[in-house]
């Protein structure tokens, strides 16, 4: 149950066009984003910062993939909620079944690249608290992804790092398509329905 209530979707009305962008992003109306919208600058603060993380248009990182690290760095700091969301979001992205089941698994899965597992484990280390990323980690993220790519990962990390805070702080109920998702395809995760923390 949320720690505090969520607005209905029409209770502030300058929002109806951010509230779009979350919808064009998740193709439902994210319960967070209900309870958030008792602020409605954070609603907008947030919803830019999503275009900007997850832009068709300017991404060097397949989106699939880069929602694949937010799934990992989501289990990575425990929280159900943002995990079921990046993960139902890769599969719509384009990521399959296998790899989304996989990602727990992705330094001895053959369904990972190389660059990706790099990409994996610098997304767990920047998950981590305290934060493990260090230099060597660095150079071998360099040695497969280049200073933009590396800046639009680390974005991913650190955008699902407040939706991992506030998600768990919060704990809003999930919508029901991600729920569907998560009993399909993230029981290996640990993943279950309603556990926040």
């Amino acid at each position: 149950m949320a720690q505090v209530k969520p607005l209905p979707a029409d209770a502030n009305p300058d929002l109806r066009e951010t509230f779009q962008t979350y919808q064009h992003h998740l193709g439902y109306m994210p319960n967070t984003v209900l309870i958030l919208q008792h602020r409605p600058k954070v609603v907008k603060a947030l919803a830019q910062m999503a275009s900007a993380v997850w832009d068709k248009e300017s991404s060097e990182v397949r989106l699939g993939f880069k929602r694949l690290i937010a799934t990992i760095a989501s289990h990575t700091y425990g929280c159900n909620y943002s995990m079921a969301h990046a993960a139902e979001a890769a599969h719509r992205l384009g990521e399959t079944d296998a790899r989304i089941e996989a990602v727990v698994d992705y330094r001895t899965s053959p369904l990972f690249t190389d660059a990706e597992r790099a990409a994996l484990d610098f997304a767990v280390a920047a998950a981590s608290q305290p934060n493990a990323v260090t230099d060597e980690l660095f150079e071998r993220m360099k040695r497969h992804w280049s200073d933009a790519q590396i800046v639009e990962i680390a974005a991913a990390v650190a955008l699902n790092g407040f939706l991992n805070r506030w998600n768990t702080t919060m704990a809003p109920a999930l919508e029901a398509e991600p729920v569907a998702f998560g009993e399909k395809h993230l029981k290996r995760h640990g993943w279950t329905v309603g556990r926040h923390r």
